[in-house]
């Protein structure tokens, strides 16, 4: 998904990008800001920023819909900047070593709306704010950042679950007019519906499923399917993948056909030391100790 943040934040140094991840329904990037004032962009994802490593001096000042924010940057600070709200002027006075900065696609808030019936423009009634207080949208970011610093397994739908979660979020606690009541559903998956997911995943397993994909297979949206499945399964939609990722990364290790950097691509990762760090981490051993042991 393509961002504002090269527009935005022209003077900042890019450390951190989740192009080339394959994530769909949310883009991420971890920016280092020096002092400078941002140029005006109307923006057309809502933009959640959380300072990571901020500054207790100094102030990060923003100026749109109609207010003035004057924040001081602390380390878990967040800012939420809605869509086609134009942040005429954004002046940070103070280094800031690391910001997170979140790109939501407005589909998930459109989604949500016609999930429960919401009566407003979904994108559109999320508030400015800054210095927002919230722990559940800061937790969330955290989870995202850790899965941008490393890839595991399955980390697609991690994100994607993070991203549905931080739209119903902002809707709930952050934008006017939603009231998130749900509408009555099944809390599980019936045995039909399960059988179509396990079937898809079995056909599909050597490209990385996208937690809408699985949704659509069983019918249900995708704000109720991870719930609906881990009722069901025991377990979450990614851990599940992430379990199956592993079991086939084990068998490929141990038929030794392929080289560990073709393994990693047949497993989802981006490159070879993050399939390593994964399997290391989830195994307690590396690939390559884990062929030896197998020979």
């Amino acid at each position: 998904m393509k961002t504002h943040g090269s527009q935005k934040y022209p003077e900042s140094r890019l450390l951190l990008t989740s192009s080339g991840h394959g994530w769909t329904g949310l883009a991420a990037e971890l920016r280092s800001h020096g002092v400078c004032d941002t140029p005006a962009v109307v923006p057309r994802q809502l933009e959640l920023s959380m300072a990571i490593a901020g500054s207790n001096d100094g102030y990060v000042t923003r100026t749109g819909a109609g207010l003035r924010q004057q924040t001081v940057p602390r380390n878990g600070t967040l800012w939420i900047s809605p869509v086609e709200v134009c942040d005429n002027e954004v002046n940070i006075a103070v280094p800031l070593p690391e910001v997170l900065h979140l790109f939501v696609p407005t589909h998930h808030l459109t989604d949500l709306a016609q999930e429960f019936d919401l009566p407003r423009s979904a994108s559109q009634s999320i508030r400015y704010e800054a210095d927002v207080q919230d722990e559940v949208l800061r937790q969330l970011g955290l989870v995202i950042l850790a899965e941008l610093r490393e890839e595991s397994a399955a980390g697609r739908m991690l994100v994607e679950t993070a991203a549905v979660m931080l739209a119903a979020r902002l809707g709930q606690a952050h934008g006017d007019g939603w009231s998130l009541k749900a509408r009555p559903s099944q809390h599980r998956l019936s045995d039909t519906r399960l059988r179509r997911v396990r079937d898809y995943i079995a056909a599909h397993a050597e490209r990385d499923i996208s937690l809408g994909e699985l949704a659509a297979v069983a019918c249900v949206s995708v704000y109720h399917f991870s719930r609906m499945f881990r009722a069901t399964v025991g377990v979450t939609p990614q851990r599940y993948l992430r379990e199956l990722y592993l079991k086939r990364a084990k068998d490929l290790l141990a038929a030794g056909q392929l080289c560990l950097a073709q393994i990693a691509l047949a497993t989802h990762f981006s490159s070879q030391a993050s399939f390593t760090r994964a399997f290391t981490r989830e195994v307690g051993i590396s690939p390559g100790e884990y062929r030896r042991r197998c020979r």
